[in-house]
């Protein structure tokens, strides 16, 4: 299966296109984007406590996303029936109502043109001997480009209030021509683009400051951030 496996992405890579079987029904994943943003995140097992956690979590969160034109997508390696009985335990567990869809890939058939499987960890493998897939995520633009890809080992649970965070900084940063500095949240001052002059900039942010010629801030109220 290794040799089937399609050309590692990147950030501005393509999303590449699929057709799958999920707990909403059957989609074709590019149609499924349409003109929304996406966060497409996997799971290595159906039935397993890390994963348990993340679902519920990302459910509780949905509504966020909702208001920042955000879908959301979950793969697990596993049946669609499996993932409906894991479905009510999630909802039991987390006290959440998990809406939005699971990919069944069982045959890991979108995991492999996500390379999504891992390598770092050799008993991480199915009864067959075939690699689960890591927990990895990838963000995607409306124009099915790749804007974010997260991966994680199977024992580490993710951050979902870090995968809001980063949406909001790259739908802020697409609308204003600015950067976010580390540990940014919505409301904190943000870095003027580099592409931006200086005479523009006085312009678009009467209120930036430089620091050295290439860290200019300027403050960016919350209102003016897709958190508003």
């Amino acid at each position: 299966m290794a040799e089937q496996r399609a050309t590692p992405l990147r950030l501005g890579s393509i999303a590449p296109n699929f057709q799958a079987e999920t707990t909403a029904g059957p989609i074709d994943f590019h149609e499924f984007i349409g003109d929304k943003w996406v966060v497409l995140f996997s799971h290595p097992e159906d039935y397993t406590p890390v994963c348990t956690t993340e679902l519920g979590a990302f459910a509780k969160l949905e509504p966020e996303f909702t208001k920042r034109g955000v879908k959301l997508i979950g793969l697990s390696a596993n049946t669609i029936d499996s993932h409906a009985g894991w479905i009510k335990d999630i909802d039991e567990i987390s006290g959440s109502k998990l809406s939005f869809p699971i990919i069944g890939d069982k045959q890991r058939q979108v995991a492999f043109a996500y390379d999504m499987l891992d390598h770092q960890d050799a008993t991480n493998v199915d009864s067959k001997g075939v690699a689960f897939t890591i927990r990895s995520v990838f963000i995607i633009d409306p124009k099915k480009t790749i804007r974010l890809i997260l991966s994680y080992p199977a024992s580490t649970g993710r951050n979902t209030a870090e995968v809001l965070r980063v949406v909001d900084s790259l739908q802020t940063g697409d609308k204003n021509r600015i950067t976010t500095p580390i540990n940014w949240v919505p409301g904190d001052d943000v870095i003027v683009h580099p592409s931006v002059s200086n005479e523009l900039a006085k312009e678009l942010f009467p209120d930036f400051k430089i620091v050295k010629p290439y860290l200019r801030f300027t403050p960016l109220p919350k209102e003016k951030t897709s958190a508003q």
